[in-house]
């Protein structure tokens, strides 16, 4: 039998990740709040759900990859959410960004109805997810894995099983603390380079020959090297305030599981409080 696919939360990351399961065979189902992206996908080959629990009553592995973790308890709890749809033996994979506490919390309310609970978080961005190439950072049990693993691998490269349910949200969370002190280093070492006169390109190339300028840093820099019209456009600091917005997010978990765990996150802490600079956002206040 063909496994029957469904996704919820259409965003930047989302969206993308979707967009591979038709392709790939699956009957695939789509929900989101925004009608756009819905529409894009059904073009694509999926169908329409009307709500999350519509999706879950269509598919076997449902995909979840909204902002934040309230949102998802909302697409998972209530008459219209994900468990008053989903049957016995489907798998539920969170591919948002959560605490631990919060896929354990679920699987508990899940396991009344034999429904499993993947933490299955991604990494790579949204370039990673448009080529089908993001890792999946994943807990949770052999069984569950087994079942989504089709799902997974149509729009990965890679899938790390990092043990136990909410290891995959522990280890997205240490790689994120990476990848934003990365960031900070790559904007303070530009800004100091560009402010003294030095070309973009001079700091780039040295900083590429000695290993020290990764790719993603690279990525990231691109934003500061836009034409100030463009990079103060209303579009483009509409974009970077919700990567801001989730960045921090992420951060403020990151260092909870810190305190949990009865260790100090320092340079965390100060990256934190860097985010609306690190994403050049321009709200007054927030520099």
């Amino acid at each position: 039998m063909t496994l029957r696919a469904g996704f919820i939360g259409l965003g930047n990351i989302g969206k993308p990740l979707a967009s591979h399961l038709a392709p790939a065979g699956f009957e695939t189902t789509v929900f989101d709040i925004a009608n756009e992206p819905v529409r894009e996908l059904v073009r694509g080959g999926a169908k329409a759900g009307a709500s999350p629990r519509a999706v879950a009553e269509a598919s076997d592995v449902i995909g979840i990859c909204v902002p934040e973790d309230k949102h998802v308890f909302q697409v998972m709890t209530g008459n219209e959410g994900v468990l008053a749809g989903a049957g016995p033996g489907s798998v539920v994979a969170i591919i948002s960004t959560i605490q631990p506490a919060t896929a354990i919390e679920l699987a508990g309310l899940a396991a009344d109805q034999d429904v499993s609970i993947l933490d299955a978080c991604v990494t790579g961005g949204a370039h990673g997810a448009e080529a089908g190439e993001v890792t999946y950072l994943l807990g949770g049990d052999d069984t569950a894995l087994a079942k989504a693993r089709p799902f997974l691998e149509a729009n990965s490269k890679e899938i790390i099983h990092a043990g136990e349910l909410g290891n995959g949200a522990k280890l997205k969370l240490a790689i994120n603390v990476l990848t934003y002190i990365q960031w900070a280093a790559a904007y303070e070492a530009f800004k100091l380079a560009t402010a003294s006169g030095l070309p973009a390109e001079v700091f780039e190339e040295a900083g590429i020959s000695n290993g020290q300028l990764t790719e993603m840093q690279r990525r990231y820099l691109i934003m500061h090297k836009l034409p100030p019209e463009a990079r103060e456009s209303e579009a483009v600091q509409s974009l970077n305030r919700g990567f801001m917005n989730i960045a921090e997010k992420d951060l403020a978990w990151a260092l909870q599981l810190g305190r949990e765990n009865g260790i100090a996150l320092p340079v965390a802490g100060q990256v934190s409080q860097m985010m609306a600079r690190i994403y050049g956002v321009e709200d007054e206040g927030r520099r």
